[in-house]
């Protein structure tokens, strides 16, 4: 009897242990592919980590520059400020001397003929500061027209090459690029030795890039470089080249 039951035992502990190594494969197969979706979710937040990352590190690099530029536009118009104040003096100082030397010279019988009216550098003045006011507070509408005004009022003011620098930043603000680049381009051409010539370059070449006209830019980055290698804007370009 025994032995007619041992082939159905063997039958039934074969089927057993074949169910069980089925089950073993299909668990370990469930396993591997657990396992690998999940290398592959890590992966992709690597990835994403990544790229996010090297954005921040872009954005990082473009806040240093816009940082560097505004930092260079704030001393200016400190300077500017502070010479203005000094022209203003000048000008009560030496229009006190006037008056006492007519107050000490004795009336001709004649009436002498005026001269032709000069400049006063007291209203010169103070339509500058009013113009660096009104850019200051982000009125650049205002200001642009104001800087307008002060060019044509004042064609020999000192003050030509800052007013169309200032005037062009308030337009390049109202994204009037054009009109932007040339009172940059003016600056850089008439007054090369003055200290806002690369700052004008610099500027020259971001209205360039606003309008997709990048081979331009990157003539105007390299000219800065170039003739102004020791400037503070030549460090800006630098970077903007390698981008």
């Amino acid at each position: 009897m025994f032995r007619r039951l041992l082939p159905v035992l063997l039958a039934g502990l074969f089927a057993t242990q074949a169910h069980a190594g089925l089950f073993d494969d299909e668990e370990a197969r469930a396993r591997i592919n657990e396992i690998r979706n999940q290398l592959n979710s890590r992966l992709d937040k690597l990835e994403a980590s990544a790229r996010a990352q090297l954005e921040l590190a872009n954005q990082i690099e473009q806040l240093k520059a816009e940082i560097a530029r505004l930092r260079g536009e704030n001393e200016v118009l400190g300077n500017d400020l502070a010479n203005a104040n000094k022209r203003q003096k000048d000008f009560y100082v030496d229009l006190d001397n006037r008056l006492r030397k007519l107050e000490t010279t004795p009336a001709a019988d004649t009436p002498q003929q005026t001269p032709a009216a000069a400049v006063d550098p007291a209203a010169e003045s103070r339509d500058y500061e009013a113009a660096l006011t009104l850019l200051r507070g982000g009125k650049y509408k205002e200001a642009s027209s104001g800087f307008t005004s002060f060019i044509k009022n004042y064609p020999n003011s000192s003050f030509q090459p800052n007013a169309h620098f200032w005037a062009a930043s308030a337009l390049y603000q109202q994204k009037d690029n054009a009109g932007a680049a040339e009172h940059y381009a003016k600056v850089a051409s008439q007054w090369p030795d003055d200290s806002r010539a690369p700052d004008a370059l610099l500027g020259l070449a971001s209205t360039q890039q606003a309008r997709n006209d990048n081979v331009a830019a990157t003539r105007t980055l390299e000219k800065l470089l170039a003739k102004y290698p020791s400037s503070s804007a030549a460090l800006i370009a630098k970077q903007r080249l390698k981008k």
